[in-house]
């Protein structure tokens, strides 16, 4: 069978190519990755070099003397509780120290690659004290959460989330008063918020999915939780097609302008003019470069289920943003709610970014850090929620709903089977075109390929990554 990355399409230098066992083929990425390896690094003129530099003596000096200070010079407490917060936090902040100066960088380098290293350390102690909160009993971890803010750990108040549905209300001073009610601090967290999420994915069908998928999602659970039950206004006009719909729009006019933004940076001080060093400096908070997702599902079978596992993933975290505070006494104003939002922004901005290479790079052969760490939150907050009221997340589904979402799953299995063929058929990533794979492997005549030229008409645009063909059919399809 073809690589892993047998969704990406074949295609040579000057829009031919001849295949055959023995020369190198070209295959055809979203991304021109290896033009992306070559690039040039940042460009520093001398006048920040101090910004870039990795400061790692400087960085222990200063570590040591706190440490010396707080040894020799600092009076003994003989609060335990004290000592122990103290010590939690200097044991965090030396972690995240360490992390900052010594991780390697990820993809992201603005506005500098330190920031992307921090926003990493603290996914990894977030993933720690996740794994820490599943092996304690569901009171004790609500009670550990009074040692952040001492108005925790309190039973959350019932409180009817829906209300009345009716758009106007002859009963009542403002007819329309059931809409006002509705505009509240979320409405423009939900805007902001999927317009950050579209920077993140970079395509708006698969948000305009997620999005959809998440309303029928608060449908489906609105059993289970308070929070999902809205009226049908408030799921499909304010929250599916104003908030998150014009968040995406505005996205995709954001990316539309990242794309055709000209990347050329110059040194500060080469700058003349004080009103360029100032646009310099904003600036340093915009991309370095910009790429472009091109996600192709339906290039293969492997792509679809990719994307598949994308949609799932991306929902999960989004239901773990409820249910986790909801298990944990957590009110939803709270400010712990907005910088975990903030910080699956940030952190998920890069595992996305880290997941597109993965699936687009056919020399990426394993998942970034971030992204990693990113999956690992997730499952770890889904199977918080289940160890901590189980009772909850399984009170059954009503029938009407069941039965839509397994005819909606029997759909999703038969439609890849529609589209992509049945087991035998090898997918080259060329639209519709396939070739049989016996028990043996390709016969010549499959690799006819070792007489017949493709056109770059077969392709998509892209870049072209050169390998051998044996990696691509000395496999069996399994």
């Amino acid at each position: 069978m073809l690589s892993r990355r047998d969704e990406l399409e074949m295609t040579g230098e000057n829009g031919l190519l001849l295949i055959s066992e023995t020369v190198d083929i070209q295959v055809r990425t979203a991304h021109d990755w290896e033009g992306y390896k070559k690039r040039k690094p940042v460009w520093d003129d001398g006048t920040l070099s101090f910004f870039w530099r990795a400061h790692t003596l400087t960085v222990l000096f200063c570590l040591t003397c706190a440490l010396v200070y707080v040894a020799l010079f600092e009076p003994i407490s003989h609060d335990s509780a004290y000592n122990t917060k103290r010590g939690i936090g200097a044991m965090m902040a030396v972690f995240i120290l360490f992390g900052v100066v010594q991780a390697s960088d990820g993809p992201f380098r603005r506005p500098h690659p330190v920031f992307w290293r921090f926003i990493f350390n603290i996914s990894v102690l977030y993933e720690i004290s996740l794994v820490f909160i599943l092996f304690q009993s569901p009171d004790d971890a609500r009670q550990l959460l009074r040692h952040l803010d001492p108005t925790l750990g309190v039973a959350l108040p019932e409180k009817d989330y829906g209300g009345s549905c009716l758009l106007y209300d002859n009963n009542h001073t403002d007819p329309y008063h059931n809409i006002w009610d509705k505009f509240d601090s979320f409405v423009p967290t939900h805007f902001i918020g999927w317009w950050l999420k579209t920077l993140i994915l970079r395509d708006y069908w698969l948000c305009t999915v997620i999005s959809i998928m998440f309303e029928l999602l608060e449908y489906t659970l609105e059993h289970q939780l308070p929070n999902f039950s809205e009226c049908w206004w408030d799921h499909w006009i304010m929250d599916a097609f104003v908030c998150n719909g014009l968040g995406i729009v505005l996205g995709m006019i954001t990316l539309k302008y990242l794309k055709m933004r000209p990347y050329h940076w110059r040194g500060l001080w080469t700058i003349p003019t004080y009103q360029g060093k100032l646009n310099r400096i904003v600036s340093q908070f915009t991309p370095y470069s910009w790429i472009e997702f091109d996600w192709r599902p339906l290039s293969s079978f492997k792509r679809w289920m990719a994307m598949m596992g994308i949609i799932v993933i991306f929902l999960l975290a989004e239901l773990n943003t409820f249910y986790v505070k909801y298990v944990l006494w957590i009110p939803p104003p709270h400010t712990i709610n907005l910088i975990r939002l903030i910080f699956f922004l940030l952190a998920g901005g890069v595992a996305m970014r880290e997941t597109f290479e993965y699936l687009d790079n056919p020399s990426c052969k394993k998942l970034g850090k971030q992204a990693w760490m990113v999956l690992a939150i997730i499952i770890t907050e889904l199977l918080i929620v289940m160890r901590f009221d189980w009772e909850t997340i399984t009170k059954p589904l009503p029938l009407n709903v069941t039965y839509s979402w397994l005819a909606f799953l029997g759909v999703s299995a038969l439609w890849p089977v529609y589209k992509f063929g049945y087991r035998g058929k090898l997918r080259v990533g060329l639209g519709d075109r396939s070739v049989t794979d016996s028990k043996e492997g390709p016969s010549s005549d499959d690799l006819g390929l070792a007489d017949r030229l493709l056109t770059a008409d077969d392709a998509e645009e892209g870049a072209s990554v050169s390998f051998r063909v044996r990696d691509l059919v000395k496999k069996k399809d399994v």
